[in-house]
């Protein structure tokens, strides 16, 4: 397995939700498999909560039963988070997991390796294909000591993020290991791996051993457990040395996760708002460790608290333990379990207002607001944060509060719904905003079109396709989402693009970071962009453009960059046989009259899926080949 050659996975599981889920479930559909092929997929319903309208509704009618026809669990809504509660309740040592969602690698906490993908990658392997992916390089962790008083999990991977940037995990998975992993617990550790997608892995993991066994047994599944860590010769491309002994609460300022300061040194800042929750910090733990901290005091006057427990378990059993008690009676508001405020669904900041938030991302208007700062912290900043209405080393606070980890969960799984034995005689049930699914074209010999936009660097696919309250509700009408493409950085884009019969975007470092939603491809190829230019790629972005027929091109000389400007005319004249051959791929820029070279970092198979205008076309063509 040599790093960047491209290598298949089988599955065993698959994770779908109800943003990007709708879309991979009509690409299944497109495949229409008898059944999944999987030993295990789960569909959840967490990010689309909030029904002002038919629609968010009307998608999880259609979600309940597609997957019932295709033989896929499902989660109701109000279940909880899907990375919290597969976790809980189906995440196995060993197994693979591939997820319609960047943080699936929160299941490496309990010794997974768990991938994120796009949707439609998704829907092919749970229609039995392999998962292809470029060989990543192996990089451990080597953890010693254990944490302090007051830091924190979060504090682990905000170190990480802070040595490493959000590019330094790319092409990557980040393996934990040494005797400092005997110090974290499965909710700790599902922390860290979670927040490896801010580096840009494609996977983190942690060993399974006698603490993953005693959290599977928790929750009544130690059937589940085996052991499984490194073998003793290991080699790997990178050693990552951290002492935990030696961490301190930190904090990751705004806009982006890799802007991290010790939180002594924002001591004081004041705050209009804090949020706890989301798939990184919504476990039974971290809520009773904000109830220890908040029983018998108020938040702060000027300050809203808000929190969204991970799961139905973690929310029963903080209303068990009178937990939940001593949150509201604190002020505190508490919202759906599910993703809610992480996604944009709801708890927006007032204009320029300062949001602390114990979740994974704060990238400039995704939590509703274009102006506010958003910051990411520990559950335990934030819960000492609402109280002082202002930045607040816990710390000060004298010793932290006595939580452990449960010996036994409530395990009350009636919220998810299990398939029939055979459900193709179940009827699929589409509301008035699921359209048709757009398809892309084979690639000509030569292709021409405007240069629509000009970008900086780590543009995330918030930026090329936002969500929030207002947009994810249209996450089954490509048509409707194409108003919104690229909204907070050029609202004019969708206009210009439609009026020029589509055309090519050119971009910074790290082009596509984030979320993995196919949408900020699907759309955009649907407005007719047809290639992207940068510097470089995420991994996932990367491979959704190439699912959905777009070039995803490379400069060879970063230099190069400055040379484009929007609106120019740029033309590719032999972009098929360039890529046929394995030659670089020269862009004529007519305007400027220059010859530009770039190259593509694709396999063979990946090079026949783009010309053939994506994976669903090529699909359609082996089978029409067989």
């Amino acid at each position: 397995m040599i790093p960047g050659q491209e290598i298949g996975l089988r599955i065993d599981q698959t994770l779908t939700q109800d943003s990007t889920g709708t879309m991979t479930y009509l690409q299944l559909e497109a495949i229409d498999p008898p059944r999944v092929r999987t030993e295990l997929s789960v569909n959840y319903v967490d990010h689309n909560m909030l029904q002002a309208d038919f629609r968010n509704a009307d998608d999880h009618r259609y979600l309940q039963t597609v997957t019932a026809h295709y033989g896929v669990t499902f989660s109701r809504p109000g279940n909880g988070i899907c990375h919290q509660v597969h976790l809980e309740r189906f995440g196995v040592p060993g197994k693979t997991l591939l997820g319609a969602d960047s943080h699936t690698p929160t299941g490496g906490g309990l010794g997974m390796l768990a991938i994120g993908a796009g949707g439609l990658d998704v829907a092919v392997a749970m229609a039995g294909a392999p998962f292809y992916v470029p060989m990543p390089e192996v990089v451990l962790v080597r953890l010693t000591g254990a944490l302090p008083a007051w830091a924190s999990a979060k504090d682990v991977i905000l170190e990480l993020l802070r040595r490493l940037t959000v590019k330094g995990g790319v092409g990557k998975v980040f393996e934990y290991d040494g005797p400092g992993v005997a110090a974290l617990n499965v909710p700790q550790r599902s922390t860290i791996t979670n927040m490896g997608a801010e580096l840009g892995a494609t996977s983190s993991l942690f060993p399974s051993d006698e603490i993953t066994r005693q959290f599977l047994a928790a929750q009544a599944r130690v059937a589940d457990w085996q052991p499984l860590t490194a073998d003793a010769d290991a080699a790997y491309d990178q050693v990552v040395e951290l002492d935990l002994s030696t961490l301190e609460p930190l904090l990751a300022c705004p806009h982006s996760p890799d802007r991290v300061r010790p939180v002594r040194e924002l001591v004081g800042t004041p705050v209009d708002q804090v949020l706890i929750g989301s798939c990184t910090n919504s476990s039974v733990v971290d809520l009773e460790t904000v109830a220890a901290m908040l029983r018998g005091k108020t938040v702060a006057p000027g300050t809203s608290l808000a929190i969204s427990p991970g799961s139905k378990q973690a929310l029963s059993m903080i209303a068990a333990s009178g937990a939940l008690e001593a949150l509201v009676s604190a002020g505190a508001r508490i919202l759906d379990a599910g993703c809610g405020p992480c996604i944009g669904m709801g708890q927006a900041p007032a204009s320029a207002a300062t949001s602390l938030r114990s979740f994974n991302r704060n990238f400039e208007g995704r939590s509703g607001t274009a102006d506010a700062s958003v910051y990411l912290t520990s559950a335990e900043v934030c819960a000492a944060s609402a109280i002082a209405g202002v930045i607040t080393d816990p710390r000060s606070l004298g010793a932290p509060p006595a939580v452990t980890l449960p010996t036994h969960y409530l395990v009350n799984d009636n919220m998810i719904v299990p398939p029939p034995a055979d459900g193709r005689a179940v009827e699929v049930v589409r509301g008035p905003n699921i359209k048709p699914l757009p398809q892309g074209a084979v690639v000509p010999d030569c292709v021409e079109g405007e240069l629509l936009l000009v970008t900086g660097d780590n543009i995330t696919t918030d930026h090329i396709m936002p969500a929030g309250a207002s947009i994810l509700p249209f996450r089954s009408n490509v048509p409707a989402l194409s108003d919104f493409v690229f909204a907070s950085v050029d609202k004019s884009f969708p206009q210009r693009a439609r009026q020029a019969g589509g055309g090519m975007i050119v971009g910074g470092e790290n082009y596509g970071q984030g979320s993995s939603r196919e949408h900020a491809a699907l759309v955009p190829m649907y407005l007719g962009v047809k290639a992207v230019i940068v510097k470089s790629f995420a991994r996932i972005h990367m491979a959704n453009l190439v699912n959905v027929g777009i070039l995803p091109l490379i400069l060879a000389n970063p230099a190069d960059y400055a040379t484009f400007q929007q609106g120019d005319l740029l033309r590719l004249p032999n972009v098929r046989a360039e890529l046929l051959g394995g030659q670089p791929v020269m862009i004529e820029n007519v305007t400027r009259g220059l010859s530009v070279p770039t190259r593509v970092e694709l396999s063979e198979r990946q090079v026949q899926v783009l010309l053939a205008g994506g994976e669903l076309n090529h699909i359609k063509l082996q089978t029409a080949e067989e």
